[in-house]
């Protein structure tokens, strides 16, 4: 059986967070929607999972319209089955993935990123499967110890650690 390649490029103009993953159930779509809203009060997202069988649909849930659509245009373009995207606004992964692990139905995270991202789908006579993603650009080097000062520095500031 031949597998050819397809790298498929997230569009993201606003620069969001997206979360990308695979899954295995339909219910899927409504079980990540009560998990990100139980997760952060006023945050704003919409999820878009491909179907893998029956009418292989996207089904799409969120709360924001402009984000649900773009949940969808890019599920549907990556069109791997069992595929999902999360595009979140005034939140951030972090604040999330810990309730979107405890989905019974996600299988596997493939990135959780505001960088540009770029899937990589293989594609056979059967369907599209994702054999992972490329998030951001190429590493340039090894921080030094002001690199790393800056990095310590960062996370107090924003209050992610402890002054």
């Amino acid at each position: 059986m031949q597998v050819d390649t397809e790298l498929v490029p997230i569009e993201n103009p606003g620069g969001l967070n997206v979360i990308l993953g695979q899954t295995h159930f339909i219910k899927t779509a409504e079980d990540v929607h009560e998990a990100l809203v139980g997760s952060v009060p006023g945050i704003k997202f919409g999820v878009a999972f491909c179907e893998a069988s029956g009418p292989c649909l996207v089904r799409v849930e969120g709360n924001d319209d402009g984000l649900k659509a773009l949940a969808a245009k890019n599920a549907l373009a990556v069109g791997a089955g069992h595929f999902f995207i999360v595009i979140l606004k005034d939140a951030y992964p972090i604040n999330v993935l810990r309730a979107l692990r405890d989905v019974p139905e996600i299988v596997t995270v493939y990135a959780a990123t505001a960088n540009p991202v770029d899937v990589v789908v293989a594609k056979t006579p059967r369907g599209r499967g994702i054999l992972g993603v490329v998030d951001g650009e190429r590493a340039k080097g090894i921080e030094t110890q002001k690199d790393r000062a800056e990095r310590i520095a960062f996370l107090r500031k924003i209050g992610y650690k402890l002054g």
